[in-house]
């Protein structure tokens, strides 16, 4: 159930909230999203639109994580499941799977499929993790813990859309 707050309170809240944003003090806040066993964050400017799975018309002689092609309101998105594409399972096809219109920002319909989304996550929340990894892709971005002991991926969306691995969907 959700907490009941009285118009004085939300009203406070928002006060504060824009005031600290005038003042450059807004805290940071990424779009947290579940692909296979992992947890990525996502700025919210390169995230675009969060929808629900649509159908999906499969693509013949593409890869496994290609998930194939969606149809989101008239305009057409290559679909990549982003817990296959690491190298994960599949995520399955159920209510809380969710695309994520990602690429429209850079002029690319490419949507990532996810397990679901987990709302906004504030930085604040989250101390940094130092992992020394000698082979990471571009588009991993700095690593988080957060209070609970979670760990949280920074996704960086451009570099990922601009991956060679990432826009070769054909089957070998």
């Amino acid at each position: 159930m959700a907490k009941r707050v009285s118009l004085r309170e939300f009203q406070a809240g928002l006060s504060e909230r824009l005031s600290r944003a005038r003042s450059g003090q807004a805290v940071q806040a990424l779009l947290g999203t579940v692909a296979g066993k992992d947890r990525y964050l996502l700025e919210l400017s390169d995230s675009g639109e969060v929808v629900p799975l649509p159908p999906l018309t499969t693509v013949p002689l593409t890869k496994p994580w290609f998930a194939g092609v969606a149809n989101v309101r008239g305009e057409l998105y290559s679909v990549v499941d982003f817990s296959a594409f690491r190298g994960g399972e599949a995520t399955p096809r159920n209510s809380a799977a969710r695309l994520l219109l990602v690429g429209a920002r850079y002029g690319i319909n490419s949507a990532l499929l996810v397990n679901r989304t987990l709302g906004l996550k504030s930085l604040s929340g989250l101390q940094e993790q130092i992992v020394g990894e000698e082979d990471v892709p571009a588009w991993v971005g700095t690593r988080y813990v957060d209070g609970d002991g979670q760990s949280w991926i920074r996704l960086r969306l451009r570099p990922l859309l601009e991956d060679p691995e990432f826009l070769n969907v054909a089957s070998s």
